[in-house]
């Protein structure tokens, strides 16, 4: 049977289909002939240069819902003409060493294509080209398998082929000559992707290798990058919205290698694997943005575990609002940090965003007036406008020692990473009682848990209640995707567990997950703060004695207003921001059983 001809898309054609089918208008028809020129320039495919003039979709214009017509959207088009299915590629998916194995690098730059699923008896290709098959015999042929195409965007099929074949290349050939890798010591301060140069040829591999680990996770919004080693692979994984993905298995030896790479970069001592190690480094995102990174080792039973925590300098510049604050959350807030001394507490657990609200609250009140300085445990990102100072425990420059030292620099404002013993609180509070603002934070489940916190670590009641100006408590919710939340009706059960029903009336309606292409499925896309804010106030101070009563003061806290954190939770679900079910998986039930 004689195969058929191939017909790549053509610019003009494409025009003409797209306006016969009501994409394109008569007026943006006609402006569209004036980009062949482009065409024959700029060789790029019809799709792309298509999709960068930026046309609306005439099909719904005037409508609510009017969209671009970008790559992504005259793809969906062009596979429902031909009838295909159209793909957007998820790197997260993709395991990119079963797909470079299938077909050379040669082969998929010559005919525009990129596999992107491999099983046993099929290989998924993406294409641009919905008329172009000439390569899926010889691919049937060399696989043994056969090819579902699925219709893809030309400029994702150009990006990921390269991403994906330089990832392969180099795990291979550092795996080659892994023996050399894990001694290279390179102590830099600052980290430039793609630019380190590596003292042999071999150490170039882990030199990309790393690069394209930190690329990728800042362009996949990673929070945490983890490397977890294994008797055959290390696994990398990446915490995305506070849920971690799988992104690669890399060879033992190769993982190894590449946790001594991190290592040397983060100034730690690569020869020490017994016993865990902290560290910081500074790099760049592709586009030119300084960020920190975290470094922690842990040993193993099958070698040390690295976890790299991502600080994006930018959350710094985060309005409250963005952050989640309500107006009478950012009210009592304010009313907290605007003192001139006493003690804030921000609790909660690790991982729910008490360093953003402190940074951020910190960068409000650094004013050119007044002297802000920071003792951290590690320092985790570095700002301009404060003094910061890390403890080392090795040298004897503890959190309370730190405190000390710094109330003799004429500091307006400090803040104290984490009180975690009675010294430090201790200190903490001579400060507050010593005119200085002190903003520090506890692990404790809710707001009121902190008087009660402190009390356990040893400090009086009375100078509780003279130095704290107030405790908030906060968790981090996923936010619900705007490209595909749907309405969904009111279970009135999880409502009533949710919250008081005298305190938020219940909605008409809430907003579910649903899933698509731009959250990956999951429903949900970037995270926000629920908060519950307890100021210090003349009727809370005489239910803080040496027999505190949670109970109660929580329920005397809620009653002059205070928002449980499933409270601010029912909130932000009432106003279409996240779910239920996620409010009730981050915050813990409030234990109030009635209202006076």
């Amino acid at each position: 049977m004689q195969a058929k001809a191939d017909h790549p898309i053509a610019l003009l054609t494409l025009l003409e289909d797209m306006r016969r089918d009501g994409l394109l208008n008569d007026e943006d028809h006609q402006m569209s002939l004036s980009i062949r020129r482009q065409h024959d320039e700029t060789h790029l495919h019809p799709i792309t240069l298509v999709a960068r003039q930026g046309y609306a979709d005439a099909r719904v214009q005037g409508s609510s819902k009017a969209r671009v017509l970008n790559e992504y959207a005259i793809v969906e088009w062009l596979a429902e003409r031909f009838n295909m299915e159209s793909y957007q590629i998820d790197p997260l998916e993709i395991n990119v060493s079963s797909v470079t194995d299938v077909m050379s690098y040669a082969f998929s730059d010559r005919h525009q294509i990129l596999a992107i699923k491999v099983s046993t008896d099929e290989v998924v290709v993406a294409t641009a080209e919905p008329q172009v098959r000439s390569w899926v015999v010889d691919l049937e042929h060399v696989t043994r398998r056969q090819v579902k195409c699925v219709l893809t965007s030309p400029a994702d099929i150009r990006r990921y082929r390269v991403e994906f074949y330089q990832l392969s290349n180099s795990v291979t050939r550092a795996r080659k000559h892994h023996a050399g890798m894990s001694a290279v010591q390179n102590l830099e301060s600052m980290l430039e992707l793609g630019q380190a140069k590596a003292p042999d040829a071999n150490d170039e591999h882990i030199v990309n290798i790393v690069d394209w680990l930190l690329q990728y996770a800042f362009d996949q919004r990673a929070s945490d990058i983890h490397l977890e080693p294994r008797r055959e692979v290390g696994h990398v994984r990446f915490r995305i919205d506070g849920v971690l993905h799988n992104v690669y298995e890399l060879p033992a030896e190769v993982a190894l290698a590449v946790v001594a790479r991190i290592k040397s970069l983060g100034r730690m001592n690569i020869a020490e694997k017994r016993k865990p190690q902290d560290s910081r480094l500074k790099t760049k995102t592709p586009d030119g943005q300084e960020v920190e990174l975290r470094l922690s080792t842990l040993p193993t039973a099958f070698g040390e575990k690295l976890v790299m925590r991502v600080f994006d300098p930018q959350v710094l510049m985060r309005s409250f609002s963005e952050m989640g604050f309500g107006k009478e959350d950012r009210r009592r807030w304010n009313q907290m940090t605007t003192n001139n001394h006493g003690i804030v507490f921000v609790t909660g657990p690790t991982g729910s965003g008490k360093t953003t609200t402190l940074y951020s609250t910190l960068r409000q009140l650094a004013t050119p007036e007044v002297n802000v300085s920071t003792i951290e445990d590690p320092i985790e990102m570095v700002e301009p406008l404060f003094n910061q100072m890390q403890v080392h425990p090795g040298i004897d420059l503890t959190f309370a020692s730190g405190v000390r030292a710094l109330l003799r620099q004429d500091p307006d404002i400090i803040m104290v990473g984490e009180v975690r013993d009675l010294e430090t609180a201790e200190i903490a509070v001579q400060a507050a009682l010593t005119g200085h603002l002190v903003l520090s934070t506890l692990h404790t489940n809710d707001a009121p848990s902190a008087f009660t916190r402190l009390q356990e670590l040893g400090l009086p009641a009375y100078l509780i209640r003279t130095s704290v100006l107030g405790v908030m408590a906060q968790r981090l919710v996923r936010t619900l995707c705007p490209h595909c939340k749907v309405k969904e009706p009111v279970d009135e059960k999880i409502w009533k567990q949710l919250t008081a029903p005298w305190l938020v009336k219940t909605p008409p309606h809430v907003y579910g997950a649903k899933g698509c292409l731009e959250c990956r499925g999951t429903g949900y896309l970037g995270r926000m703060g629920i908060y519950e804010v307890m100021p210090m106030t003349e009727s809370l101070e005489p239910l803080i004695h040496e027999q505190t009563d949670h109970q109660k003061l929580r329920q005397a806290a809620m009653k002059e207003g205070m928002h449980s954190l499933r409270l601010s939770g029912a909130h932000k679900v009432a106003a279409g921001l996240t779910t239920m079910a996620e409010v009730m998986r981050v915050a813990p039930a409030a234990k109030l059983t009635s209202h006076n």
